[in-house]
């Protein structure tokens, strides 16, 4: 099993990549959480990362898809991953799959936790995350929108991409992902 879960800011991606890793034995490569933690070590990725999400900007193309790449080719993600918060683009989706051509293999389902914005900010502020300000998040959601769109056509185009209502209880959520995973 390798999938990619996608949703705004605040959607409850990494949440439900956590559950999944667990059902399923695999493990949740969460590019936010490694971030984070670059920029509290003040790496040099964490001061170039934290200058762009301080700006409301995304984290560079070529940056991300270094790191993914090498994350992907680890042992423990030889039976299948879950990708959370990438790929955010259309061109990192067609790089990510140009990428797993060369392995052999494919992302086996794309899942998009829908939620209107309003929810996104609610949640994001209510979680308090170190680039959530209310100027900054608004910026991430506006972008995160824009440039999800045609990466959500490219997946679907595919039929790859399962839409799932993410404004529910976590544990539904949970079922209906699993269902759709079926």
């Amino acid at each position: 099993m390798r999938l990619v879960i996608l949703g705004g800011p605040g959607s409850g991606k990494g949440t439900q990549a956590k559950k999944l890793s667990e059902h399923f034995g695999i493990p949740w490569v969460s590019t936010g959480d490694v971030l984070r933690a670059e920029i509290e070590a003040d790496s040099d990725l964490g001061q170039q990362v934290s200058e762009t999400l301080a700006q409301g900007e995304l984290v560079p193309d070529s940056l991300m898809i270094d790191f993914i790449k090498d994350r992907l080719q680890q042992t423990d993600t030889a039976q299948g991953w879950i990708l959370d918060g990438y790929p955010r683009t259309a061109f990192q989706a067609e790089e990510l799959d140009f990428f797993l051509e060369t392995l052999n293999t494919q992302v086996s389902r794309v899942i998009w936790l829908e939620l209107p914005a309003h929810c996104l900010i609610e949640r994001s502020e209510y979680r308090g995350a170190i680039d959530d300000n209310p100027d900054a998040l608004r910026r991430r959601i506006a972008t995160s929108l824009e440039t999800t769109m045609p990466m959500l056509e490219y997946y679907e185009y595919r039929q790859r991409l399962v839409r799932v209502d993410g404004n529910q209880p976590v544990d539904d959520v949970k079922r209906e992902i699993l269902a759709a995973l079926r």
